[in-house]
């Protein structure tokens, strides 16, 4: 059973103490009209009436509905019957230790949490978010240490001014935009077409806003990804694999691969 606080038992008990008081008046009170109508009968005799008619009058009824064969009661009865209410009191109900007030239960603050798992859509970034990247992190990281120990780096020769290397060719992951640059002027292949996949990319959630995660649903999003995937990686394969010396085209399968890994 929870644990009733010293504040609204303090409160119950003025409560159930004003009750008694006013209780306790209002038997004064009834008691002094009783008096009060007792000293009045003998005027209402000789000097005129001086109860209401209609309290007479339900007097009156009362004691028929009581019964023809009991008594009449005096004048003093009949105010008091008056004043009474007509049917019997009902006893006030009251609560532990006498209480008046409805206490209903005392809730304590940690029962008031939903502790039911319901299903939602989203998560706070901490924990659920940062800790799954710092796991990520970790994993790669232990990887990346344990492929450099037993695998060692293409190193090449010291950097020969006086001789290029022949073809020239850029890290595997800039091969995309150095074939743009053999096709269309530097200022389109390093600027413009850069520019717009990334402006297209940059709009994508505001086109689609699609909230379903089914691919068959994200039609425009899922073209536009593969779409800017298949135009650098093809690009990327050509001048890894189909570019020989001076940067020509050719066919690996009769000249041989000039592309280091």
């Amino acid at each position: 059973m929870a644990e009733i606080p010293e504040h609204l038992l303090k409160r119950a008990q003025e409560a159930r103490e004003r009750a008694q008081a006013q209780a306790g008046g209002g038997d004064a009170a009834a008691s002094e009209a009783a008096g009060q109508a007792g000293d009045a009968t003998p005027a209402d005799a000789s000097g005129g009436p001086k109860i209401p008619d209609h309290l007479l009058d339900r007097s009156k009824s009362a004691r028929e509905q009581a019964g023809a064969g009991e008594a009449a009661p005096a004048a003093a009865g009949a105010v008091a019957t008056a004043v009474a209410p007509a049917g019997p009191a009902q006893p006030e109900p009251t609560g532990p230790g006498g209480s008046t007030q409805r206490l209903l239960t005392v809730v304590k603050s940690g029962s008031i949490q939903d502790v039911k798992a319901t299903p939602v859509d989203r998560v706070h970034v901490w924990p659920h978010l940062l800790v799954g990247e710092f796991v990520a992190a970790l994993i790669f990281t232990a990887f990346t240490l344990i492929f450099s120990i037993f695998v060692n780096a293409p190193l090449l020769e010291l950097a020969n001014f006086n001789e290029t290397p022949n073809p020239s060719k850029a890290p595997w992951y800039f091969l995309g935009l150095q074939e743009l640059l053999t096709m269309f002027h530097p200022m389109v292949a390093g600027v413009t077409i850069p520019g717009i996949g990334l402006f297209l990319l940059i709009l994508a959630p505001y086109i689609d806003r699609n909230p379903s995660k089914k691919p068959e649903d994200r039609k425009f999003a899922i073209s536009l990804m593969t779409i800017h995937l298949m135009f650098w990686a093809i690009l990327v394969l050509i001048g890894s694999f189909f570019r020989g010396p001076g940067f020509n085209f050719v066919f690996p399968w009769e000249v041989g691969l000039f592309f280091d890994l």
